[in-house]
């Protein structure tokens, strides 16, 4: 039986725009090693979120991914589109995690270095748009002497 693992928004903060609403954390030894290898397809809403990682590999992974780099603060710090497969990418010793991704994210969303994420559960990121919503109206709203 396989177990059903959370699965995380990931926003764009920056740019406004939803990069992901299926990324899966691979936050142990054995998901980061698994990640991809063996998919041969990939969802356009599906994603791994690689915690912590420097880097990543695409060893018998059969689809190119788009890699983002990310860190501490889910800052972008590195961006790969299309990375092919069976291919060692980048080590960046200042990443904190990466993101795969299915090809044309980074381009769809024109997502750079320096954007901010937010990476969360669904029902977290319903609380931010709608906190977010609020702060917006009550600042909008003019005071009265």
């Amino acid at each position: 039986m396989r177990t059903e693992r959370k699965r995380f928004c990931v926003y764009n903060k920056t740019r406004e725009c939803f990069l992901s609403l299926g990324v899966t954390a691979a936050n142990t030894t054995l998901s980061r090693l698994r990640g991809f290898i063996g998919r041969f397809n990939l969802r356009s809403d599906e994603g791994i979120w690689i915690v912590p990682s420097s880097g990543v590999h695409t060893l018998g992974v059969m689809v190119p991914l788009d890699l983002i780099y990310l860190d501490s603060s889910h800052r972008v710090i590195h961006v790969v589109e299309h990375f092919p497969t069976f291919r060692i990418a980048p080590i960046r010793a200042d990443a904190e995690s990466v993101l795969e991704l299915p090809t044309h994210t980074i381009y769809s969303s024109q997502t750079q270095v320096g954007d901010r994420l937010l990476i969360c559960p669904a029902e977290q990121m319903e609380k931010h748009f709608s906190c977010t919503s609020d702060v917006e109206e009550l600042e909008v709203v003019p005071t009265e002497a």
